[in-house]
Formats: structure tokens, sequence, C-alpha cells
């Protein structure tokens, strides 16, 4: 079954039915959260241009809405997987700025012990799988996921997130004919944000309408939605899952988004292949938190001295996180051998007699 968005464009996501099951606390929770990944991010970058961080630092400001509206709606069997920009993901699943701000850190208390950095976060507690810093690289791990949940009989989906650039990859077509033929879970969520690092999506992808549509070619259902406005991205991901959790069948959900900075902290021209007009005028008209406040200001349910309030609170807590952070100790030089092969972590048989390129 294919689906489009023809018919639809035009509806009132608010009353969607899974928006209409929001309490007020849970719509000011959508807010407080991502003015916490806002404030997450930004004291962040402060941190890493004072060099105290090492490798990358992919930013997620100006998408807070795509992860907090998606994230919201998993269950007890859904999971997550990303890409390297998922400092917003891992937030929104749940994961604290303390062990997410020691990962950056390089600090053995960070949520992957230090080894991994900004674009290696993991919960798996929390059902969330990274953090992935090759491009397209998890899509197949998000099928894999699915295709997991579909053997053991749980009702449940994988929302695998990629931007706009990941989805001419080889792998990606591959999996998405696998994702098909197999009936998988999956949920392929395009954060499209209009560049593939530094490159203008008309300028590197082939495509009429959207890069969803794609998903024709395959027998595959697809839909589009504004990321900006949090209603409609809940309403849409919803359907998504609902055909996951239904039917068993995969969905390929662009969202329209943007960021604010370069591709990464590393990209210092990405105020020349776009305009500095066009960023401000992203942030005057779209901005994910303005949109979402004003919202919420609109149904009585806060103002500007509260959401002040709030941007206040998620500061602390971010600096909180960095003074968690420094103090931390690094991880021992000996740890550097663990959590290479869970065969060998967990002392399987496998991991007792198979060969290890560290036993030579």
């Amino acid at each position: 079954m294919t689906t489009t968005v023809a018919e639809s464009t035009k509806a009132n996501f608010a009353d969607a039915a899974i928006n209409q099951k929001l309490s007020d606390d849970e719509k000011i929770g959508f807010l407080r959260l991502m003015i916490r990944i806002r404030q997450f991010e930004q004291i962040s970058l402060v941190n890493y241009k004072d060099g105290k961080m090492g490798g990358f630092l992919h930013l997620y400001i100006g998408q807070e809405s795509v992860a907090v509206g998606t994230c919201s709606l998993m269950g007890e069997n859904d999971h997550v997987i990303t890409a390297y920009r998922d400092h917003g993901h891992a937030l929104a699943v749940g994961m604290s700025m303390e062990e997410c701000m020691a990962e950056l850190f390089g600090k053995a208390t960070g949520c992957s012990k230090g080894k991994g950095g900004s674009m290696h976060f993991f919960a798996p507690d929390k059902n969330f799988w990274g953090g992935h810093g090759i491009v397209a690289g998890q899509t197949p791990l998000g099928a894999g996921i699915a295709y997991g949940l579909k053997y053991k009989g749980l009702t449940g989906c994988c929302m695998t997130f990629l931007g706009d650039g990941a989805v001419n990859q080889g792998c990606y077509h591959e999996v998405l004919n696998l994702a098909e033929l197999w009936d998988l879970p999956v949920i392929y969520i395009i954060e499209n944000n209009g560049y593939s690092m530094g490159t203008s999506q008309k300028r590197s992808s082939a495509f009429s309408e959207s890069l969803a549509k794609r998903a024709e070619g395959y027998g595959i259902a697809w839909e589009l939605a504004d990321g900006h406005n949090l209603y409609e991205v809940r309403a849409r991901t919803q359907e998504a899952i609902d055909r996951a959790h239904k039917e068993s069948r995969p969905t390929i959900l662009e969202i329209d988004t943007y960021r604010y900075y370069g591709h990464s902290i590393a990209d210092a021209n990405h105020e020349k292949y776009r305009t500095p007009e066009e960023i401000a005028a992203y942030k005057e008209t779209y901005d994910p938190i303005n949109v979402w406040k004003h919202q919420l200001i609109s149904e009585g349910l806060t103002d500007e001295d509260a959401v002040k309030e709030m941007t206040k609170e998620a500061n602390r807590e971010a600096k909180a996180a960095v003074k968690f952070a420094e103090q931390s100790p690094f991880p021992e030089t000996s740890a550097i051998f663990d959590d290479v092969y869970f065969e060998v972590d967990e002392g399987t048989e496998a991991g007792r007699t198979g060969r290890h390129f560290f036993n030579d």
C-alpha cells in the first residue's frame, strides 16, 4: 500500500486522536524537553570551542521538535536508532544530560564509557541503539531490529532516523527492498534539513516532489510531515507506528526541518553555501521551540515568564552536567580491550575458544 499527502495537507493535526489524548502536563513537558535539548547543545558548543571535547560535534539545534514528537510515541517494544546527529534523540528517549555530557568529554561516566563521543550515544535500557557515524550505516541495523521484533512475535517497531544525504547510499536502497519483501515493522524517518553536509538537496539528489516518494519504487507507504509542527509530527508518526504494529509493514516518513549550524562545528562554511538571511528567516518563522511555545500560549497553558524559567532551569541543568563531566575520571587504559566483542566480555564459548585480534 502506498500513501501520499494529497488529501491531508490541510488537516488540523491538533484534532488527531493521538494528540487529543495529550494532557496539559504532557504538552508543557514537550516544550520543556525541547528547551533542554537546545540548552544542552548550546552549552556543548561552548565547551567544544574551549577545547574540552575531542572528535566531531553535530548539533541538533533547530530540529528539536522531530526527536521530541517521534520519541514521545514510543511503547514498550518500540526502538530508536539514528545517525551521528544523535544528542536530541538521546535526551528525547530519557537519557540524562550528565551521561551524555560526560560522553562528549570522553569520560568513563559517559553513556558509552567515554569511548564513543558525540556520534555514539547508546542506551539499550531505553531501546536506544545509537548514534552511528557511517552515513546510512544505521539503516540496515534498524531493519535488523525490526526483524528481531517480528521473529519474536513482539508488537513493536524500529524508528530509524537518517538525513537527506543518506538517502543516496546503496545500503539504504538495499534494505528498503528487504523491508518490503519481509514485511518489516521499520519506519525510516528522513530528517530533511535541506543540506547533505554542505550540498543542497537540489544539487545532491535526483527526485520529484520529495525524497520519500522513492518509496513507491519498492511498494512502501510514504508520507511527509512539517517538522516545525509538533502536532503534525506526532500524528504522522503515529500513522506509521500503527502500520508497523498492526500490519508489520514499513513506512518512509520525510520530515521537513532545518539546522541552525553547520554539518558539524568543523563546517566553517555553513554561512556560505546558505545565506545568513536564510538562517535568520527560518529562526524568525519556523523555530520549533517558538512555534510550540506560541501554540501552548494560544491554548492558555503557559506564558512567556514560565518559558523563561524553563530555559533558566535547563541552562542550570546543562551547566551542572558539564561540572559532572569535568569531575568524572577518564577511562582506565586497560579498558581499551573491553566492549569490543560481546563474546569476550561475557565469557561465552565463542569468546573463550575463538581467536580475536588482541589474542595474538
